[in-house]
């Protein structure tokens, strides 16, 4: 079943009812947002060439844009391919190859004269994005379930980033996930993307078109407190995706009494008791917490509402440690070393299987042969459950920061400043942070004679990566701790620094 059957079932249903706000800018009913993505569609298989299984990406501030290019893409048969528009022109660069992309559209934030790539860029608020409008409008492409929907590249702790390649029926799963066990969307709710649409808003796009919900995208195109506290003041049902610094930003920074808020699902990051039990306090029986990856986007666990706030047999504060139960139809273990699974209460790696979790990896069967073995998804993290079937997380084997609620990879850092000639050796790892749950920090060591600074290796930084990547802070020493393999202890670092 092609995706965009559901955007056409709930236009059939609901013509008039709103489908997209974009504040001071546009309003798209349900009925002009179907017509709109199959002329979209029409004009990606005849003007742009796009055939079936083609790859289209989508490197946009968050927009209304963003909703009927993603429809129109799997109207026409094709795959989008999402991207952080915080990303390097270097690191865009390599996706739009990897991915072998089509087409490319854009904001007019992307430097598309810096990614420098033969495909067509295509400005979402110009000219030639309003002649393809001007399209017949095309049937539904029928496609199998197990074409390719959505390819999210994710980095990994070696190498280049992997493309996440995530089909029609995963994603159909996510979305029955999310409405048996994270939220009763309804129209009349408004789903605002206050996080990149590019990440996990943009995938509750999904569930909430099946139900006739409305997208609200801000004015501001992203996550602005005081735009927020406005909205809450005038729009009813108002639920959204933030990662655990926003919504304490929000405890902090909210004014009003925030009466139009519905729901906020937070993730993609370690949300601390004591600050879960403050938003808790400011906003009432209002949280869902997820834990998911790119390869089985937002759908692994789910601690909902109810637990949150029972206490009935006194374990409420350690549930609200966890990260909750498997989702419906989502099985959950923890393996040991010999990839079987552990009794509850001990640690080893999270390992999870079901009709969420992605195809495999784009051009990397070795990576996928590693990351599904034995049909089950790796995820790396590791974990206990407890007698209950609730999970919480110990520690990331893959050495992830999470930062402002996005993912950032040592590797990659670690790599960019390997590259200044000053740098003989350089470990990163995450530190802890009050604003944004962890920030970045180099531990370095310079080469022999060399003159090197924290400025001149935050301005190549800048150069090579994007920058919110960049380390907060830089620690220069004589060497690192390594073990007889010669492998560098971050544990030591962290308990050295103090951020263990």
């Amino acid at each position: 079943m092609n995706l965009a059957h559901t955007l056409l079932r709930t236009a059939a249903r609901l013509p008039a009812q709103p489908a997209v706000i974009e504040r001071d800018r546009r309003r798209l009913g349900y009925g002009e947002l179907a017509q709109r993505v199959l002329r979209l569609a029409r004009a990606l298989r005849g003007r742009l060439r796009v055939a079936p299984g083609d790859r289209v990406a989508l490197a946009l501030r968050n927009c209304a844009q963003y909703v009927e290019l993603l429809y129109a893409c799997w109207a026409a048969g094709a795959c989008a391919i999402p991207i952080n528009v915080k990303l390097h022109a270097a690191e865009v660069a390599y996706i739009l190859d990897d991915a072998g992309a089509r087409a490319c559209f854009v904001t007019d934030d992307v430097d598309t004269a810096a990614i420098a790539r033969a495909i067509p860029f295509i400005d979402v608020d110009g000219a030639d994005y309003r002649a393809l409008l001007n399209s017949e409008p095309a049937a539904l492409h029928d496609v199998s379930a197990e074409e390719r929907a959505w390819l999210f590249y994710t980095s990994g702790t070696t190498g280049r980033p992997k493309g996440v390649m995530l089909t029609h029926r995963n994603l159909l799963a996510m979305t029955l996930n999310y409405l048996a066990d994270v939220d009763r969307a309804a129209a009349g709710d408004h789903l605002l993307h206050a996080a990149p649409m590019s990440h996990g808003s943009g995938l509750y796009i999904l569930p909430n078109v099946a139900v006739g919900a409305t997208q609200l995208v801000p004015a501001s195109r992203g996550f602005d407190v005081a735009e927020i506290d406005q909205i809450l003041a005038q729009v009813s049902n108002v639920k959204f995706f933030a990662a655990p610094t926003m919504v304490m930003r929000l405890v902090n920074g909210l004014r009003g009494e925030s009466s139009g808020l519905k729901l906020i699902v937070y993730g993609g990051g370690p949300m601390y008791v004591a600050d879960c039990l403050r938003a808790l306090e400011r906003f009432g029986p209002k949280l869902v917490q997820i834990y998911g990856q790119g390869e089985s986007p937002m759908t692994i666990t789910v601690l909902p509402i109810a637990d949150h706030c029972d206490d009935h047999d006194g374990r409420r504060l350690e549930r609200l440690a966890s990260v909750g139960r498997a989702q419906t139809g989502v099985e959950v273990a923890v393996f040991g070393d010999d990839d079987r699974p552990l009794a509850a209460g001990e640690i080893g790696e999270v390992v999870v299987r079901g009709d969420t979790v992605m195809r495999g990896y784009l051009n990397n069967p070795e990576a996928t042969a590693k990351t599904l073995a034995n049909g089950w998804l790796h995820t790396g993290d590791l974990g206990r459950l407890d007698a209950h079937g609730y999970l919480t997380l110990v520690d990331r084997s893959k050495d992830l920061i999470i930062s402002g609620g996005s993912n950032i990879y040592p590797r990659e850092v670690e790599e960019a400043l390997l590259t200044h000639p000053g740098v003989a050796e350089v470990a990163v790892i995450g530190e802890r942070d009050a604003d944004w749950g962890e920030v970045v920090v180099a531990v370095v060591v310079a080469r022999a004679g060399a003159q090197v600074d924290a400025a001149a290796l935050d301005a190549h930084c800048l150069r090579h990566i994007a920058r919110f990547k960049r380390p907060k802070r830089y620690v220069f020493v004589d060497e690192l701790p390594k073990n007889a393999a010669g492998k560098v202890l971050k544990r030591e670092l962290r308990a050295l620094l103090g951020s263990g």
